[in-house]
């Protein structure tokens, strides 16, 4: 099958941002894309809370949505809208970091509000503090669509490898990791850990990004495809745009029959800290 990932540089106008996936959408299905996939909050990069809660809609009423939603019905191709920042109605006024799978049929075929936040001090002037604009959500989810069974995440998730492996075990074959990652922590660590869980889940992992400046804040790119077996299939660097690859499932079938650890998991006991125990 062929996929096609779009690098954002999103502004924080949603309709502006919409315009500029249309057009790179366009691209994948030129290049004949069957499943194309969007960054993290592909809809508004911000932060301000205020600004946010002025042009998020809920999403019935999210004209985003509601634009992927009418090019994946027209196009007929599976749709990731890596994810959307959504108004929740919560009492609290916090929003939804919500990944969305788009059938061809332009219908919603799954979702999955981001479980993870990032709430990190990443250098002494670079703080994030998620949890103070959108809430965790608590529920996992595997797709299935038309080429096989898709987990989705996103971003800060990667870091919990026991998400990845649950997904893996509900017989997800790709794992989406779409992402705003930080260029410090994502010079450091991005590519390690997407090729960890690629390898511990047996699973492709297409992690489409966010990247450049955003109105104050910066993001990493490198959106990276990595098959199942560990090896880096795609990185598209540091400037938007669009790329497309065939990718065989057939390859995650092969990963997990040579290292089978899926299989292998055993029951153990919680670890105890345990203090000197010589005896004399």
């Amino acid at each position: 099958m062929r996929i096609g990932l779009v690098q954002l540089n999103s502004s924080d106008d949603p309709a502006a941002n919409l315009v500029q996936m249309r057009r790179d959408i366009g691209s994948a299905i030129e290049g004949g894309a069957e499943f194309v996939l969007t960054p993290e909050v592909s809809n508004c990069v911000s932060l301000s809370r205020s600004h946010q809660n002025d042009v998020l809609h809920l999403e019935a009423d999210d004209p985003t949505l509601a634009g992927l939603r009418e090019v994946a019905q027209q196009h007929g191709i599976w749709l990731l809208a890596g994810s959307l920042g959504m108004k929740t109605g919560d009492a609290d006024g916090r929003f939804a970091n919500r990944s969305l799978m788009i059938g061809p049929d332009g219908q919603v075929a799954g979702r999955y509000d981001k479980i993870h936040m990032f709430d990190v001090q990443v250098t002494e002037t670079e703080t994030f503090k998620e949890s103070d604009g959108y809430r965790p959500g608590a529920d996992t989810a595997v797709v299935q669509t038309g080429f096989g069974k898709v987990g989705l995440t996103i971003c800060y998730d990667i870091r919990f490898p026991h998400l990845h492996r649950a997904l893996a075990k509900a017989g997800a074959q790709i794992i989406t990791v779409p992402a705003a990652f930080s260029p410090v922590t994502g010079a450091a660590h991005w590519h390690v850990l997407l090729r960890a869980r690629a390898i511990e889940t047996g699973c492709f992992i297409i992690a489409p990004a966010q990247t450049g400046q955003h109105n104050g804040r910066a993001t990493y790119g490198h959106s990276l495809v990595v098959a199942p077996w560990g090896e880096v299939l795609l990185d598209m660097g540091e400037e938007p745009g669009v790329a497309c690859l065939d990718i065989d499932l057939a390859e995650v079938g092969k990963a997990r029959q040579r290292v089978p650890s899926l299989s292998h998991d055993r029951k153990y006991s919680a670890p105890i800290l345990r203090g000197d125990e010589r005896t004399e």
